[in-house]
């Protein structure tokens, strides 16, 4: 295989919506040729959460298709289960090595939602009026008939205008950020405070069909004086054909140590023209389980004097209040001397508590208005002749928030909403110790041995973390009834999102070894709710433990303590779990098989959790990932089996997420990590320097995070050396002598090829393939149909749980005392299964259920509830489960019923 040259090679893009213009995913044949699998006539569609929701802002979800079954450009109709065609757009978005399409996604814009849908192939329909896109070199201009929404290409504005029927609804939007130089610790902490905003780099059209347009905006922020920036952020902008609303993924990169630079406050603004008389102005915030919290500027209830019922009744509903001059005399003349309560804030700043308040104007008192515990995290501002809802996702689980709206009593009403609430302790992402002393590897490999914490100077720094949050924002002509407003409430809350059933995601062979669920024999159906036992302890577990905060929310804790009645949060490498073990596969595929919404959310949260907390995106550490630890960046182990595509990809085919898509195709050239940081550095006993033609990079959790980014890469259609380097390594793994058990090989930056030095033995790690090499290897082995690689995963599979002996026939030596044997079991059922081996598959079996570093035959599967003195809330305790043999176990249980459910023991 020729070489290439040693380079970052992110030039290579995946266009969405692109047609399948692929020559290089085969060399044999055309999809337009190669069809193998019957494609179904139709795939039922429904809603994650089940039924239609009251409120469809706009979706995009992802299909998958059997191999060699459609082109990749083919078209798809939807229609809803009683014959109604909807307006559908379709971008293929991955294909199959023979170039025929595997995964399609779909658009569709706001309609009056059915219970379930019907997706075929066939040309569908088009909207009635489609998006529409104009730009030029100031700005870019979309339409969805419904709003207009104007986007400079440079400046401090993000959003110039949102109008709707020629009058506008917002505009001057723009990204506030508060930076301090303190954190303000203790009782006389002061803290200089200087505002910053966004600053438009670059505005580029990255779709613009008939259902819906994306807008990609980079920036940074820039401080108001002296021009220092920080935080630079993506914004992508989503409008859909017939929607009056704006969706915003907003992301952005802490590029800063941590030490001077201190967020104070982070949110979005826009400024929203009020045009009616301040009695018909209102604010409305959502509460918890669809309570709404409704005010007037000018408040016309509760008055000595009464303006009569009708007025009082439009007033509280939002309609529009009967003229002035025929109210009550004892009203009308004393109108001015109602005060016009301006500015409205509620912030939420823990998960079980929010405020609201408000006041006339800057200057005088604050008075409480109410207090709850969840807040939806939408509100509206606006008056009878139209007005702005916004809302921001994960309100109350990404604490702290808020939502601000000023000078409502004026021509121009403010509305930010707050990703950081400014009435919050300013953010502060200093690491949590001295260092204590470890100076030395030896020092810090022994505070392995008593905190299991991997400390390293300098290495504890959260430079380069990212985190992207959603926001909706609609254009309305007038202030929307109670009804509607919890409606939109919910949507903000929980998108909805169109998806298939596990039957065909299963049929359409995708994500590897998995089966929908099967309780069809007693052993099956206890394996079953053994699974369903883990998934819903970790779901309460949230609750419970109150795993929420802007940074935190979307993971899960490592290791219990049984003493304390909690998880060991601030016990070195115990607390946090990053990714350990594959706890996001394992999340993944229990929803696959179950179609669980419960699952999906919890999934979804912990890949917007893990793909950009645990993960640098710029800085020393770029690309890498963060061992688990107290805090998510704090372990000195910078490793690519957490910054891994294993753990983002299901996520964006499923929804076809720009950008988690950004967050993968970032990692395609990761391997030029290994050139600045030797992941090894602390317990090699020989003499390395970094050569690009002879890393050492393993064939293992290494191999397969570079694997897995190449593979998802020429899935996607984009840069062909993504191909090449994953084409290299299944060529090049099996000629080492011991295969994926060889010690000392080199890898070939140029190339990705493996070769191997003259001094060679035979290695093997516990934590090889549990980072997702299961699953990837498997995958190649039904995509590329190599039958050395094959062999040589087979070689692994069959080996590692196996006796000394038999280790010692094959490899010359046996491999010594393994570890995690029940999750090594289903290896064993891998091999059993593709070498058709009854005696493997027995093994197999008896390996899950020996419950080797995992969950052993005698434990008791429940819960012990906790309360009273001994834990600060009440509160449901396993004491056996950790996340590491949790992960394992799910994992090792749903492969096995998949290639071996047919060979399980009474």
């Amino acid at each position: 295989m020729p070489g290439f040259p040693r380079r970052g090679f992110l030039a290579g893009t995946v266009a969405a919506g692109a047609a399948a213009q692929l020559p290089w995913l085969t060399a044999q044949a055309s999809a337009a040729t190669r069809q193998t699998s019957a494609a179904p006539a139709e795939v039922s569609l429904g809603w994650l959460e089940g039924g239609a929701p009251a409120e469809v802002p706009g979706t995009t979800w992802g299909v998958p298709w059997p191999k060699g079954a459609l082109p990749a450009d083919q078209a798809f109709a939807l229609h809803t289960d009683g014959g109604d065609e909807v307006p559908v757009q379709t971008w293929p978005i991955g294909y199959w090595p023979d170039g025929s399409l595997k995964w399609s996604a779909h658009a569709v814009g706001p309609h009056t939602a059915a219970d379930a849908y019907r997706l075929t192939p066939g040309d569908g329909s088009a909207p009635a009026a489609p998006v529409t896109v104009r730009e030029d070199r100031r700005i870019v201009e979309i339409d969805t008939g419904v709003i207009r929404v104007r986007i400079p290409r440079s400046g401090s504005t993000l959003i110039e205008s949102i109008s709707r029927d020629g009058v506008e609804i917002a505009g001057a939007g723009e990204l506030i950020l508060i930076r301090g130089d303190s954190a303000e610790d203790g009782d006389e902490g002061s803290s200089r405070r200087e505002r910053f905003v966004g600053r438009v780099g670059t505005v580029t059209v990255e779709q613009a069909e008939a259902v819906r347009a994306v807008v990609k905006v980079e920036g940074v922020h820039r401080a108001r004086r002296g021009g220092r920036e920080m935080l630079p952020f993506t914004v992508r902008l989503y409008l859909y054909a017939g929607a009056e609303n704006l969706r915003m993924m907003h992301s952005f990169v802490f590029d800063r140590d941590g030490q001077e630079d201190f967020v104070h406050g982070l949110g979005v603004r826009l400024q929203v023209p009020m045009r009616d008389q301040q009695h018909d102005r209102h604010i409305r915030f959502g509460g918890q389980d669809g309570g709404l919290h409704a005010e007037a500027v000018k408040g016309l209830t509760g008055l000595r004097r009464d303006p009569g019922v009708e007025v009082r009744q439009a007033q509280v509903a939002g309609r529009p209040t009967p003229p002035v001059d025929g109210f009550p005399d004892n009203v009308r003349t004393r109108m001015h001397l109602i005060p016009d309560w301006g500015d409205h804030t509620l912030s939420q700043l823990s998960s079980e508590s929010f405020q609201i308040r408000k006041r006339t104007k800057a200057g005088h008192g604050w008075v409480p208005s109410a207090t709850g515990r969840r807040a939806s995290g939408l509100g509206y501002v606006g008056g009878i002749s139209g007005g702005l809802a916004f809302g921001l996702r994960d309100f109350w689980q990404r604490h702290p928030t808020q939502l601000d709206v000023r000078n409502a009593a004026t021509e121009t009403a403010e509305v930010t909403v707050w990703l950081w609430s400014p009435d919050a302790k300013p953010m502060d992402l200093r690491f949590f110790h001295d260092g204590l002393g470890q100076d030395t590897y030896e020092e810090q490999l022994e505070a392995l041995e008593i905190t299991y914490e991997d400390y390293e100077p300098g290495f504890g720094t959260a430079e380069g973390i990212a985190r992207t949050s959603e926001l909706l924002f609609w254009a309305l002509p007038a202030t929307p009834t109670a009804d509607r407003l919890a409606a939109m409430s919910a949507s903000v809350s929980t998108p909805p999102l169109l998806t298939a059933p596990p039957e065909h995601l299963h049929g359409a062979g995708v994500f590897g070894d998995w089966s929908p669920v099967d309780r069809s024999t007693p052993a099956r159906a206890e394996i079953e709710d053994r699974l369903d036992f883990l998934f819903a302890f970790y779901r309460d577990q949230i609750e419970q433990r109150h795993w929420y905060g802007f940074w935190d929310y979307g993971d899960v804790m490592h290791t219990y303590d049984a003493d304390r009645h909690v998880w060991r949060y601030d016990v070195g490498g115990y607390a946090w779990d990053n990714s350990e073990l594959g706890t996001d596969i394992w999340l993944w595929l229990h929803y696959l098989r179950t179609g669980s919404a419960e699952a999906f959310r919890l999934a979804e949260a912990m890949v917007r959790h893990t793909g950009e907390v645990d993960v640098y995106h710029s800085g020393p550490y770029e690309k890498l990932g963060t061992r688990h630890n107290v805090q998510h960046f704090g372990c000195s182990a910078k490793q690519v089996r957490i910054s891994t595509v294993a753990n983002r990809r299901y996520y964006y085919f499923l929804t076809a997420d720009e950008r988690v898509g950004d967050l993968m195709h970032a990692q395609i050239d990761v391997d030029q990590t290994f050139l600045t940081l030797d992941p090894s550095r602390k317990v090699r006993g020989d003499v390395y320097e970094p050569d690009p033609q002879a890393l050492s990079i393993g064939t293992g959790t290494d191999w397969s995070a570079l694997a897995v980014a190449w593979l998802t890469e020429w899935e996607r259609g984009g840069d062909p050396i993504a191909r090449e380097k994953l084409f290299a390594g299944v060529e090049t793994i099996p000629q080492l002598p011991n295969g994926f058990y060889t010690d000392g090989e080199r890898y070939d930056i140029d190339t990705g090829r493996y070769h191997l030095p003259a001094d060679h033995g035979i290695s093997v790690s516990h934590l090889n393939a549990v980072f997702g090499q299961v699953e990837l290897c498997s995958e190649l082995i039904d995509l590329l149909a190599d039958s050395a690689f094959e062999e040589a995963w087979l070689q692994y599979c069959r080996l590692y749980n196996a006796t000394a002996a038999e280790q010692e026939a094959e490899l010359g030596e046996s491999l010594g005392n393994l570890n995690l044997g029940q999750a090594h079991s289903r290896l064993t059922a891998y091999a059993a299964k593709r070498l058709g081996d009854e005696r493997l598959a027995e093994r197999a079996w008896a390996e899950f259920y020996g419950g080797a570093a995992g969950y052993g035959p005698d434990l008791d599967w429940s819960v012990t509830r906790i309360e009273g003195p001994r834990t600060l809330n009440p509160i449901d305790e396993a004491a056996f489960v950790s996340t590491n043999a949790s992960a394992q176990y799910g994992l090792a249980a749903i492969q096995n019923l998949a290639l071996i459910g047919d060979r399980l023991p009474d």
